[in-house]
């Protein structure tokens, strides 16, 4: 069997409908948005036309959406501008958030802020509870994503955004993990804030999304243009803003369809780890409250112990599956998963942990590759008679 690629939660391969979409916009739509000439003008349409489809698959408005150049700018550009607007000292967020989030978050702790973490559960669940006690008069945002990048586990979203509403406090969510996975409608959520990354739903790579609900105390944290109504300065990536309005677009109306797919392949996967590895596994999250596309499983012996995560990497490498051993920002790091260490996992289990996530091109037949090659180099790294 050729390469099997099981981590979507990564990146996805560009879709050929979303491919057929922005290629003239390499070759002959390459005007500037900004020029005032007629290919600029093309061009200028063009994105305003994905601007108005993007808004309406979120149930937002055209003045709400801002191009970025994917999640990571939106969520430092969402953090740092209510900070920056509001004026208040406290930034509340999880220690199992996205390191675009954190990061950011603790950056600011040089000009005064404080970062306020919620403990999550030994699922990676917080609750609107945990963030009603937390707010404070300093608070200036609340940042905690939709789903976990690393687990899959689904946070109460509506709820928190209620909590946060009531209090008055702009809450943000990035829902790069979520959109294309579960129904995402800002207005039903109340999210005043949220990032999308076009590369994770069949997109192309270096484009995203911030949504700023109008009203919301914020100043653009990227500057030095006038593209974007003077929100994010830059010249505009029409190609990948095109894009991702068809992603997007093509994603929301397929989802039902890849979410049973996805169910199919989660349930074979699980199915034949406990048939085959009973007592040598465990599942990390929340297997309950997840998205079906991410199953974050660890390896270990006998007596407990974990196994060298990266050596069982490797070796499934070597036998062509593409799996991740943490989010991929971070991989190929030496220290363990922040977010399995969030949730109370020894730094031997977390290291010996691996993400398999999902994507509409995956098939049983490669799960079951997946669990006969998994045995064997399992076997190798864990002795039967241990």
């Amino acid at each position: 069997m050729s390469s099997i690629y099981f981590d979507h939660a990564a990146t996805t391969p560009v879709d050929r409908r979303v491919l057929d979409e922005i290629l003239p916009y390499f070759t002959d739509k390459f005007g500037n948005a900004s020029s005032a000439h007629q290919l600029g003008r093309d061009t200028k349409v063009a994105i305003e036309d994905a601007r108005e489809l993007i808004a309406e698959l979120i149930g937002a408005e055209p003045s709400e959406i801002i191009f970025t150049s994917g999640g990571t700018e939106s969520d430092n550009a969402a953090i740092k501008g209510v900070v920056n607007a509001t004026r208040k000292k406290e930034i509340i967020t999880s220690p199992i958030e996205h390191h675009a989030v954190i990061h950011p978050a603790e950056s600011l702790k040089m000009s005064g802020c404080r970062v306020t973490y919620l403990e999550p559960d030994t699922k990676g669940m917080i609750t609107a509870a945990q963030v009603a006690e937390a707010i404070t008069e300093e608070t200036a945002i609340v940042s905690l994503m939709h789903v976990n990048n690393e687990i899959g586990t689904i946070l109460p979203i509506k709820e928190i955004a209620e909590v946060c509403k009531e209090k008055k406090i702009p809450f943000h969510s990035d829902t790069v993990q979520s959109v294309g996975k579960l129904p995402v409608n800002v207005k039903e959520l109340g999210v005043d804030l949220l990032s999308i990354s076009a590369h994770k739903i069949y997109g192309p790579k270096g484009v995203g999304i911030l949504y700023v609900r109008n009203g919301t105390p914020w100043i653009p944290w990227l500057q030095g243009g006038s593209q974007e109504r003077r929100r994010r300065g830059g010249t505009s990536n029409v190609a990948g803003i095109v894009g991702m309005a068809k992603a997007l677009e093509l994603s929301i109306n397929e989802m039902d369809e890849n979410l049973a797919h996805f169910s199919k392949l989660k349930t074979a996967l699980i199915d034949g780890l406990e048939a085959n590895f009973k007592g040598r596994y465990q599942i990390n999250g929340n297997i309950d409250n997840s998205v079906p596309n991410i199953v974050n499983v660890c390896f270990k012996t006998a007596d407990g112990k974990g196994l060298d995560g990266e050596m069982l990497l490797l070796n499934l490498d070597i036998e062509g599956i593409c799996v991740s051993n943490g989010s991929a920002c971070t991989s190929g790091a030496v220290e363990p998963s922040h977010v399995l260490k969030g949730i109370g996992l020894s730094d031997q289990l977390a290291n010996s942990s691996i993400r398999i996530s999902f994507g509409k091109s995956n098939n049983t037949e490669q799960v079951q590759y997946f669990l006969k090659k998994l045995d064997g180099v399992l076997n190798r790294m864990i002795p039967v008679e241990s």
